[in-house]
């Protein structure tokens, strides 16, 4: 398993980034992955994921601190999950993790730096 993250980047306040996750080595289109971020002296946490569902269905979950502003996405045919960042504030400075949970272990992209300035 590989996971590749790029778009990562400086922007200023209000401005957008999209990140993407570059995947191989397992069945992309039927396993539950996410972005993480980090911040300097701060847990990992969850920013966006999404599952699988029965019937074909995809189930995304949101941070409350991005809903609304940040949207997930993924392209089953390229095998690469997406993060499109809007209206980005300084508190959303952190290095973003790319998330796929394979046959129920984790596996983690290196890390992508998203720095936005005030």
């Amino acid at each position: 398993v590989q996971l590749v993250e790029s778009g990562g980047g400086w922007v200023q306040a209000g401005g957008s980034l999209r990140l993407s996750c570059a995947a191989s080595g397992f069945t992309f289109s039927i396993n539950p992955m996410g972005w993480y971020r980090q911040a300097p002296g701060k847990q990992r946490e969850l920013v966006a994921g999404f599952a699988p569902v029965t019937a074909g269905g995809v189930y995304t979950n949101y941070a409350d601190s991005v809903k609304g502003r940040f949207t997930i996405s993924r392209d089953n045919a390229k095998n690469t999950m997406y993060l499109q960042m809007n209206s980005l504030k300084p508190e959303d400075t952190a290095v973003y993790y790319c998330n796929a949970d394979v046959w129920g272990l984790g596996y983690w992209g290196q890390g992508t730096q998203v720095t936005v300035s005030s």
